[in-house]
């Protein structure tokens, strides 16, 4: 078994068990069969009513769901990747959140105030909020570096930071729509049509132009990590600082480059969400992705091919998961299926035993030695 697929095996059953144990729960509180249809329904939402499709239906009823799949692996896959290059360095970036909040109201502001033509409206946009993210997520970088300060305890209360800053003062106060009049609405004002992401299928889908850019990112941050000088230094950093430090390799601006950009990462996948679907920054941003993005980072096994698939499985459960109310199981099983994958891929270190190949014990001869005889006396 050669190691590349023994470092996926480990994701791939750890998905599979919690697929197998999210289907025990339903069929303990309901039944065998409603557990296999609510799973058949959570497929249909997020890959297309095939069946339907096929005995005549509407092409709406693959691009619907398909786009709504796409729309939230796009937003996982940049909070994914932003966790995963944060772990290529040796940082554990828990604040994909609150750099997610920040790039989310720079780029509302940007597609509401700012008035350029269409795409350069949208680039504009989508570089300001990559660049808000990036900016919060070097404060982290700064404190680790100039101070000592873990990263995770500093990316955690910057969460909560922003939070509070955005959610609870900005978005409801100063910025609000219709700030200092009598108007009572809630977010930023809604952002001019040249800020939109277009739409690739029109009215058939939601599906727009951010899915596309996430997996060009994910294979430009590929390549960089595998072919380029300045990723290379930045594996050899994560794995060993002390080394990289002795062979040359300056760590301390490795390390800020790759929280930048892990925080712009986040910031990107804000942006996908206020210029694609929200359309404004609402009260609350909504699904905390950036937390989200730990897990489909480790379920990726942090690789930016590995980060991709699992973004687009997830994606797919999260948009079929509404369907599974219809037969009364509550929607949020995907994000259960999700935790509990989490969980079993924590104990990466079991599955690795438990592929390492067994060693056979040697055989003995089959042909067993003569014993010495009696030493003959000479003559």
């Amino acid at each position: 078994m050669g190691e590349r697929l023994r470092a996926v095996l480990p994701s791939v059953f750890s998905v599979l068990l919690a697929l197998a144990v999210c289907w025990c729960f339903i069929a303990l509180t309901r039944d065998a069969r409603t557990a296999t249809d609510a799973y058949f329904q959570m497929l249909r939402g997020g890959l297309g009513d095939w069946p339907a499709f096929l005995d005549g239906g509407r092409v709406a009823l693959l691009t619907r769901p398909l786009g709504e799949a796409a729309i939230k692996a796009s937003i996982l896959l940049l909070t994914g990747l932003s966790v995963a290059v944060a772990f290529k360095v040796g940082l554990f970036n828990i604040g994909a959140q609150g750099q997610m909040l920040v790039g989310a109201l720079v780029a509302a502001l940007v597609g509401a105030w700012w008035e350029l033509p269409g795409p350069l409206h949208v680039l504009a946009a989508l570089l300001m909020a990559g660049l808000a993210g990036g900016t919060w997520a070097l404060i982290a970088a700064w404190l680790k570096l100039a101070r000592g300060v873990h990263e995770v305890i500093s990316t955690i209360m910057l969460n909560w930071v922003a939070v509070s800053l955005v959610d609870n003062w900005l978005v409801v106060g100063p910025l609000r729509a219709g700030a200092g009049t009598t108007l009572s609405t809630t977010g930023t004002p809604e952002i001019l049509p040249s800020a939109h992401l277009p739409r690739l299928l029109g009215e058939l889908s939601r599906l727009n132009l951010g899915f596309p850019l996430a997996l060009a990112v994910a294979l430009a941050l590929w390549v960089w990590l595998s072919w380029l000088r300045t990723g290379f230094e930045t594996r050899v950093v994560g794995l060993g600082a002390e080394a990289a430090r002795a062979a040359g390799i300056p760590v301390a601006r490795r390390t800020a480059q790759a929280m930048g950009l892990a925080g712009g990462l986040a910031g990107l996948a804000g942006a996908g969400l206020v210029l694609g679907t929200e359309l404004r920054y609402p009260g609350t941003l909504g699904a905390p992705y950036g937390f989200d993005g730990i897990a489909i980072s480790l379920i990726g096994n942090s690789h930016p091919l590995g980060v991709t698939l699992s973004a687009l499985f997830f994606g797919a459960l999260r948009a079929g998961g509404t369907r599974m109310q219809l037969l009364g199981v509550h929607k949020s099983y995907p994000e259960l299926i999700q935790g509990l994958a989490l969980l079993f891929v924590a104990g990466r270190q079991v599955w690795l035993a438990l592929l390492r190949p067994r060693r056979r014990a040697p055989q003995a001869s089959a042909q067993a030695t003569p014993a010495p005889g009696p030493e003959v006396p000479r003559a």
